[in-house]
């Protein structure tokens, strides 16, 4: 939903000849797709399909910034194998149950926090740095952590297929969002994307073709 409101807010601009900056845009949608669902949006989900590319987020006081990262987006692409689980997910539920007891000021909650904050540091440096090897520790340990986060964020057909594509080659694999369902990639080494796939399509899973977009948002 996120590329397609940004694209739809893009395309009345240029209709109606109004020009919006990119973090405008952005804002834009991110506040019609709120309105429409009556839920408050995040933020990181915009960013991507805006720019394309890969990134890091700089969350500060004064703002939300986006920094490009200079890496090789062919080379991540040999190394990544994306698939849907066959189960929807419903991030609300939980995004909810997280936030509540971060609000309780659980303190268990808080530590996954921080160490998804440190793995998040760690996994922009060795994407700079090239370094393959190191990417895929920090996607393990992200995942490692976000399963503590609340018992929903992963299901027995998630670690079902995540053990089929370790048995094939994969050194560490994650749900993409909030978990429960939905998509799921796996890391490994180039050599063995073909059987993670495999691996992946036999556990029951829609192995999907896919691309790194590296331009964003374009007017034709």
């Amino acid at each position: 939903m996120l590329p397609l409101a940004e694209n739809v807010c893009a395309a009345f601009a240029d209709w109606s000849r109004q020009h919006f900056e990119p973090e405008a845009l952005l804002q834009l949608a991110m506040n019609i797709e709120a309105q429409t669902i009556n839920v408050p949006t995040g933020l990181q989900d915009y960013r991507p399909a805006l720019y394309g590319g890969v990134s890091a987020l700089e969350l500060g006081v004064d703002g939300v910034h986006r920094v490009a990262l200079d890496i090789d987006a062919g080379e991540l692409e040999k190394r990544l194998v994306l698939c849907y689980t066959g189960e929807p997910r419903n991030s609300g539920t939980n995004n909810w149950e997280i936030t509540k007891r971060h609000i309780d000021g659980d303190r268990h909650i808080f530590d996954c926090f921080e160490r998804i904050r440190d793995t998040a540091a760690a996994m922009r440096q060795a994407l700079v740095a090239g370094d393959w090897d190191a990417v895929g520790r920090h996607v393990a340990d992200e995942w490692d952590n976000r399963k503590r986060l609340a018992p929903g964020v992963t299901t027995a057909a998630i670690e079902d297929l995540i053990a089929r594509a370790k048995a094939a080659g994969a050194t560490a694999a994650k749900v993409c969002g909030a978990g429960g369902g939905g998509c799921l990639f796996c890391y490994g080494p180039p050599s063995a994307r073909g059987a993670i796939a495999a691996a992946l399509a036999e556990g029951g899973a829609q192995v999907l073709d896919y691309r790194i977009e590296t331009e964003g948002l374009r007017f034709g």
